[in-house]
């Protein structure tokens, strides 16, 4: 990561939202990453989400395959294509006496036309690395950065992410997982001619991992670093922004919000 954009931001972000949360980023590897921990593989299933407290909090995680609890996560984060059997039946009604339904679609027909909809990918390495902005390297190549944010702070990036663009969906919100919405839809963003960033953590299983109040941003860093650009000249520096951000600060639980 280039040490003046890092500084850059880090600086921008400051002035703009105050002391709120920094993002993390990912990227893969094919060799361990320094200062980085690789989890161990876990004895029963395991949400990545809930992993990723740590990474929020300044422990950089990297992730193979076997490290990843969850049959979704694996799929998600690109290091299998595969689903368990009957996931479509999971994923709506169940099955009597055998699988219990999480009721998401409404038939099991409609989720499995769901799931051949989504992005698949292979993941480009064996690692993949959850570092936060402030912790990334010089010899980081982050794909994506992630915001964990609340309401108001998410109207500020929603925003930007839509200024020098004149599509009015310049932000999806897929129906998807919440490693999904974080890894999987972004990562298939990067390589668009205008990438869009993504809104998630609606995933109802995986919402008990973060703070009531907290959905997530991801953005490929190509349009990233557009949205750095243009933060000088564009609402961010008005008096309807300086209301937010003075409410945004007022709302901060120690603690919680940090």
């Amino acid at each position: 990561m280039d040490a003046k954009r890092k500084e850059s931001f880090e600086k921008l972000w400051l002035k703009y939202f105050g002391g709120e949360e920094l993002p993390l980023t990912f990227f893969y590897t094919d060799d361990e990453p320094a200062k980085a921990q690789v989890p161990k593989a876990p004895k029963g299933h395991r949400c990545v989400i809930g992993d990723l407290a740590r990474a929020r909090r300044g422990k950089s995680l990297a992730f193979t395959a076997e490290a990843v609890g969850c049959p979704g996560g694996k799929r998600y984060l690109g290091f299998s294509h595969e689903l368990f059997p009957n996931f479509e039946y999971f994923l709506s009604c169940g099955i009597p006496g055998t699988l219990e339904g999480e009721r998401y679609k409404k038939t099991p027909e409609l989720a499995l036309e769901a799931v051949k909809r989504q992005p698949l990918f292979t993941a480009p390495g064996k690692f993949i690395t959850f570092r936060r902005w402030d912790l990334l390297e010089a010899d980081d190549n982050p794909e994506v950065v992630v915001f964990f944010a609340r309401p108001d702070v998410l109207s500020g990036l929603f925003t930007l992410a839509n200024f020098d663009e004149a599509e009015t969906n310049s932000v999806i919100a897929p129906m998807a997982a919440g490693c999904a919405s974080m890894v999987q839809y972004p990562f298939a963003e990067k390589d668009a001619p205008r990438p869009r960033a993504v809104l998630g953590m609606f995933d109802v299983s995986a919402r008990p991992s973060v703070q009531a109040d907290i959905l997530t941003f991801a953005v490929p860093m190509k349009k990233f670093f557009r949205m750095v650009d243009n933060m000088e000249e564009s609402f961010l520096v008005t008096g309807s922004w300086r209301k937010v951000r003075r409410r945004i600060a007022k709302s901060r639980v120690p603690g919680v919000h940090e």
